[in-house]
């Protein structure tokens, strides 16, 4: 299974300022986020994250699924409908029950801008995503800024403590929810 391995830190535009000026070389990548669910809010109770989301213009659909310790799976195909997408992202090793929802309706979203890089780790590397914007839900909008340290390769240990460096360093504070959960919350 694909899987997506990161840690989240909620931050001011103050600490993105430092961060950006700390490692300099990030490339800029402006995200269009809608986020869907059933109307029995199926997907939510199972914890599964099923968005389309515009990457400087291109079209990727997305499914996230819980998973052990700080790894959730993950799947994504490039594709403009998150219903036509569905078959495709099953293909890959999205869960099959997909396939069998009712129906799919946009819930909440996010728009933000991000700002990337790669850092080295020990044994491998990890992204580090500096993402500010605004959460979109119940025609509410919610500021944010958030740091992500995103597992490229090595271990889950190098990335841990790379973010507990950063996180330090920064007076960073941890952030459990996803930007999903916030939205939708709105």
């Amino acid at each position: 299974m694909p899987k997506e391995i990161e840690l989240k830190f909620a931050a001011t535009q103050a600490q993105l300022e430092k961060l950006q000026a700390h490692y300099g070389g990030f490339a800029t990548t402006k995200m269009e986020t809608t986020y869907y669910d059933t109307p029995d809010r199926q997907l939510t109770q199972g914890k599964i994250t099923l968005r389309r989301r515009q990457e400087n213009g291109k079209s990727i659909c997305t499914v996230k699924t819980p998973g052990a310790g700080l790894a959730r799976g993950e799947w994504e195909v490039p594709d403009t409908d998150i219903t036509h997408a569905l078959p495709e992202l099953c293909k890959l090793g999205a869960p099959k029950m997909l396939m069998e929802l009712p129906s799919l309706s946009p819930v909440c979203g996010a728009s933000f801008t991000r700002l990337s890089r790669l850092l080295t780790l020990p044994d491998g590397t990890a992204e580090l995503a500096l993402d500010r914007g605004v959460l979109l839900g119940g025609g509410r909008e919610l500021p944010f800024c958030e740091v992500e340290l995103e597992l490229r390769s090595g271990s889950e240990a190098s990335l841990a403590a790379l973010a507990n460096s950063i996180a330090a360093k920064f007076s960073l504070t941890p952030e459990p929810r996803s930007k999903f959960a916030r939205a939708r919350e709105l």
